[in-house]
């Protein structure tokens, strides 16, 4: 986990992550994300090459469009930013409890 600030810049907690589950995120992982994104009141996003969504966002995740080993950057900025990175990266390492 990577926290990152300069000077005068407020923290924000970032996780690179790896999709481990051979379906990919599909609509449950999506739901998954979203569901535990919700609880927190950073604002967290997913990005993947260009493309930014909000992780609180159940279609926004499944535009990701991130089959298996795809890498995803998880950014979260908020007084629950290390919680909420650590919660989704807990989905990632535990396959979505699919396997």
């Amino acid at each position: 986990m990577l926290w990152l600030s300069g000077p005068g810049e407020e923290c924000m907690t970032e996780k690179i992550l790896t999709v481990r589950n051979r379906a990919g995120i599909h609509a449950r992982p999506a739901a998954l994300i979203a569901q535990t994104a919700n609880k927190f009141v950073s604002e967290i996003t997913i990005e993947r090459d260009a493309t930014t969504v909000n992780a609180k966002s159940i279609m926004g995740v499944i535009t990701m469009a991130a089959g298996y080993n795809t890498q995803l950057t998880v950014r979260a900025e908020g007084q629950d930013e290390k919680e909420a990175v650590a919660a989704i990266g807990n989905l990632f390492d535990t396959k979505f409890e699919e396997e």
